[in-house]
């Protein structure tokens, strides 16, 4: 009787220890689960929720802060921005006719879906990306960038997740006719600049000071660095001179094993790759090594990448990022709206990494749409966002800007970078390096001056008869209506009730000579209204 009821026990221990074990597998399972995904429960909100929350946040803090925010930005002054911020260019006479003369309710709304389905957003995002991922020296002076360019140009217009763009940039492999992609670590040749490149970029953290010694303003440490470092200790990148030389496409490829590099840093440290602030993850010998930092970077519960990116993007828009500088995010240095922050990364990743979802956001703001022109007679700073702060042209935008007014040689001013072997003189990208301010200058200064001044006085561009003078000469059937036009297509509104009288009397007074309509469509274009973003 007893070794029945024994037998029975040890059945039923057996059996709520298969029980318990089947549990801990499952719960072992969900732990180490390589989807990180798995661990983000974050529910992807409307579009219009998420915008109602940001400018909540913001209004009640400069509400805590005793700030009143400026009003809502005139039509004209939104058109522009809008233009110029999405698509890198100002619209048309016809395009900022047809926006001011809308009386649709939400026709903002419905230019920002306009302006994302342009051909004109990729290219302009393209054209800023490229100049961040090539730096601009001599190694790279040979080193074609159309490929990269071109490339980045599909991805934003095909809205391809940010975390599938990096990635690819990531884990490039073969030649760059095969591959654009692979421009990104042929113009990051050294260890040392693709590890620092790769953390400002999409990490948001300056790791360079930590190369020779333990960071002095945060907790990065040299084996930080060069343990991170290690991920890429595989890569072996051909020599873009010699390949320029010889006429052939040089390429990226990972190799089964680390190989003894020339060049390295006195600073090199040979440790074992490891995730910035991470784990070690355990690999194999052979195993590649980028598409493992990839999977973690791009992952989205990982701590940085989504964060890095919304306060990039952000700081397109506004001239600031929620931290700044935009690539020195720490502990140390906190975010004014940390709610903000935390919120548009969440809904970043709930949203699949879709940029033009986070595009859409941001502009569908208040703090987005608000005025330049302060409440009062100083504007509160520009890091609370109170009004919107008034953004010099970059060089790119001030070179089509006048491209698109004059009609300018629609072949010569392609938006082609001119790093690299090169038929002929690339007039914009000559402009852009000469209007170019230092790397790290606050974007909300004006920085051209003298001779600046002097290159668009003796430029061929801007010395020739403008398009937009002679549109507006053959569509005014009145020196009114000739003014409207000059005015929409310089600076995308029409003129106040004093700008009329004054420039119809100068006009007027001079017969309504071409002369005279020359010298207006000019002082428009020599205006800081004109290089300004608003």
């Amino acid at each position: 009787m007893l070794g029945k009821r024994w037998g029975r026990r040890v059945k039923s221990i057996a059996a709520l220890w298969a029980v318990l074990a089947v549990v801990g597998w499952v719960v072992a399972q969900v732990n180490q689960s390589s989807t990180p995904s798995a661990k983000v429960s974050v529910q992807a909100l409307p579009t219009e929720q998420v915008v109602q929350q940001v400018d909540a946040i913001i209004l009640k803090h400069l509400a805590a802060q005793n700030i009143r925010p400026a009003g809502l930005s005139s039509d004209e002054e939104f058109l522009r921005r809008a233009y110029l911020d999405i698509t890198g260019k100002i619209p048309t006479a016809e395009q900022a006719a047809a926006f001011l003369d809308s009386r649709e309710a939400n026709k903002r709304a419905q230019l920002i879906e306009q302006l994302l389905a342009s051909p004109d957003y990729g290219r302009h995002f393209a054209d800023e990306w490229v100049r961040l991922l090539v730096p601009r020296d001599s190694q790279n002076r040979l080193l074609r960038t159309q490929p990269l360019f071109d490339w980045l140009t599909e991805q934003f217009n095909q809205n391809r997740p940010w975390s599938e763009i990096v990635t690819a940039l990531l884990t490039a492999t073969g030649t760059q006719q095969e591959n654009p992609a692979v421009t990104y670590f042929l113009a990051n040749q050294g260890l040392d600049q693709i590890t620092n490149s790769v953390c400002k970029l999409f990490l948001g953290n300056q790791l360079q000071c930590a190369q020779c010694h333990n960071h002095p303003f945060t907790n990065w440490k040299q084996n930080d660095y060069w343990a991170f470092a290690a991920f890429f200790a595989k890569v072996q990148r051909d020599n873009t001179l010699a390949a320029a030389k010889q006429g052939t496409s040089p390429g990226v490829r990972e190799l089964p094993r680390i190989a003894l590099r020339r060049n390295l840093p006195e600073s090199y440290k040979a440790l074992p790759p490891k995730f910035l602030g991470g784990a070690q993850p355990q690999l194999r010998a052979s195993e590649p090594l980028r598409p493992v930092l990839a999977k973690w970077l791009t992952a989205p519960d990982n701590p940085y990448f989504a964060k890095a990116t919304v306060n990039r993007w952000w700081a397109k828009f506004f001239g600031r990022g929620l931290v700044n500088p935009v690539d020195d995010m720490h502990e140390d240095n906190p975010p004014v709206y940390p709610e903000l922050l935390d919120l548009l990364a969440q809904q970043f990743v709930a949203h699949q990494f879709d940029l033009k979802w986070l595009v859409r956001t941001i502009t569908n703001t208040q703090a987005y749409q608000r005025s330049s022109k302060p409440v009062g007679e100083q504007p509160a700073d520009p890091t609370l966002f109170a009004q919107m702060p008034v953004k010099p042209m970059t060089p790119a935008q001030l070179f089509d800007a006048l491209a698109q007014v004059v009609g300018f040689n629609r072949n010569l001013a392609a938006r082609k970078p001119a790093i690299g072997p090169k038929p002929g003189f690339n007039v914009r990208e000559a402009f852009i390096i000469a209007f170019s301010g230092d790397e790290g200058a606050d974007p909300l200064d004006y920085q051209a001056g003298i001779p600046h001044a002097l290159r668009l006085m003796n430029s061929p561009m801007t010395n020739a008869d403008g398009i937009v003078l002679q549109d507006a000469l053959r569509r005014g059937e009145s020196p009114e209506e000739t003014l409207d036009w000059l005015f929409l297509g310089v600076l995308s509104r029409r003129p106040s009730a004093q700008e009329r009288e004054r420039f119809l009397n100068y006009v007027a007074q001079r017969q309504y000579s071409r002369a005279a309509w020359s010298d207006v469509f000019w002082a428009l274009i020599n205006s800081s209204e004109f290089v300004l973003t608003r």
